[in-house]
């Protein structure tokens, strides 16, 4: 399924966003109104945030700078001390920051670090989100100062140096708010612009919903909006069969990692879980299971003959699998069901020097879950995360999960989705495996695979949300239930 374009978390390149603003003129409301309902709306953020106090905006010499200018129109109606500081010559603007530029009725100073003296708030107008290069020697001294006073910074569309299109850092400081318009781009969710930003405020100009629907949206930020209506649904005559039987292939000597996955499937829903293992290692997994049934894998072969039972409908393998030819078979003969298969870890880095026979393997619904080392030994890690995951699901055929505090889920079909409730604490050992397991009972259920990652991706950054400072990858799946409460599934 696509996502609607205008949802409220979709996010717009660059160049999208240039054209729903030309769409949007097209449509009646000029550019005059849209660059002044862009500057109040700044200047509403910082009387919303703070007292008034002394302010320097800091003006560039496009419409950015034409923001900034209503800004400081604004404030200074409003009872504020404000300073205007220019980049560049104002004979050189044109265009409707040159109008707004001429409503300001006092000073513009050239831009320079004397123009911070005595100020409390700055408002960075410089640059927005379409900066192809890195900031110069004419802004950096005066962004520095600001950095080094600790001032408070509200940005206007994005932190002058934020690439709009992939959140990489130009030579920007971090900003404690900043203020953007119609919707978000994906540099204000992927890292380090995310965190640049600060607080991110989406501000309406007036953009109608019927422009947002002509654009050709394919990102999103991950949000239950998007996917809640296809979670699994229970029913009165639901019964442990219909909901799916996921089967996990299981590592010995390591063996937490699937455990720990299998609870995960288990606690999203799967109606039954069982964990094949080998022989060696069936007491341990038994003792530790109890609802998760075990299959010992005693001969070569005898996974095969698991798979033969079809009402096995969901395959996970990669947790402590081991990288070894016994793994890379295994995955191949899951691959060979056609039905719905995650593969993480040690079944990703075992195709690390015949990626192509993984990538030829691949005829069913698949969801591959690396972590950047894993991603590197089958794709190209060159250039921003986003392209990254998106060329490695058209080139795979698999739904790609990059894993990280901005996780990108990618699909072969080009839609992609930025996760942003991830939480440090989830940077603990085993924290994606139980991510692999949630996926897996998702899928176990019917979900689509795009849908499913996504959805378990959010999730598992729900469940650690509420758990907060402290956690351990054991503790996700049993605070499951909570989110899927709240998701009212």
């Amino acid at each position: 399924m696509r996502f609607p374009a205008a949802a409220a978390s979709s996010l717009l390149h660059v160049a999208q966003m240039e054209q729903a603003d030309r769409l949007t003129v097209d449509a009646g409301i000029s550019s005059v109104t849209l660059m002044h309902n862009a500057g109040a709306a700044v200047a509403l953020q910082a009387i919303r945030r703070w007292p008034p106090r002394s302010v320097a905006v800091l003006c560039g010499p496009g419409n950015n700078g034409g923001d900034g200018f209503v800004a400081a129109t604004e404030l200074a109606a409003a009872g504020w001390p404000v300073r205007v500081a220019l980049l560049g010559s104002p004979d050189r603007l044109h265009g409707d920051a040159k109008h707004h530029a001429a409503r300001w009725r006092g000073a513009v100073d050239a831009l320079g670090p004397a123009v911070l003296d005595s100020a409390e708030l700055v408002i960075d107008a410089l640059f927005g989100s379409g900066l192809g290069r890195p900031l110069g020697d004419d802004v950096l001294p005066t962004l520095a100062l600001a950095a080094k006073r600790r001032l408070a910074v509200l940005a206007v569309d994005v932190p002058s140096g934020v690439m709009g299109d992939t959140g990489e850092s130009l030579g920007a400081i971090p900003a404690d708010v900043t203020v953007t318009f119609t919707r978000k781009k994906p540099g204000h969710v992927l890292l380090p612009g995310r965190d640049l930003c600060g607080d991110t405020v989406l501000a309406d100009i007036g953009t109608p919903a019927r422009v947002l629907d002509r654009l050709a949206v394919d990102v999103w930020e991950n949000d239950p909006a998007l996917w809640r209506a296809d979670l699994p649904v229970l029913t009165r005559a639901a019964n442990k069969f219909a909901r799916g039987h996921a089967l996990l292939v299981g590592g010995y000597p390591t063996t937490g990692a699937a455990r720990m996955a299998a609870r995960a499937a288990a606690r999203a829903g799967a109606g039954l879980t069982t964990v094949a293992v080998p022989e060696a290692a069936l007491a341990v997994y038994a003792s530790a299971l109890e609802s998760i049934m075990v299959r010992p894998l005693a001969r070569p072969h005898d996974l095969e003959g698991l798979l033969a039972d079809a009402r096995f409908n969901a395959l996970l393998i990669g947790p402590g699998a081991g990288v070894d030819e016994t793994t890379r078979a295994h995955t191949l003969s899951m691959l060979a069901t056609g039905r719905p298969v995650v593969l993480d870890a040690d079944a990703i880095s075992v195709f690390a020097k015949d990626r192509q026979a993984l990538f030829g393997a691949i005829r069913g619904p698949c969801v591959l879950t690396p972590h950047e080392g894993e991603f590197s030994r089958l794709f190209d890690a060159a250039g921003d995360k986003l392209s990254r995951a998106r060329a490695a699901a058209r080139t795979s055929g698999a739904v790609i999960v990059l894993k990280g505090a901005d996780t990108v889920i990618a699909a072969p079909d080009g839609r992609a989705v930025i996760n942003s409730n991830a939480p440090p604490t989830l940077a603990t050992a085993g924290a994606g495996d139980v991510l692999g397991g949630f996926i897996l009972g998702l899928l176990a259920q019917g979900m689509e695979a795009f849908l499913a990652a996504s959805a378990g991706v959010w999730m598992h950054g729900a469940a650690a949300c509420d758990f907060g400072a402290g956690l351990i990858a054991e503790d996700l799946p049993d605070l499951l239930p909570g989110v899927l409460r709240r998701l009212g599934a």
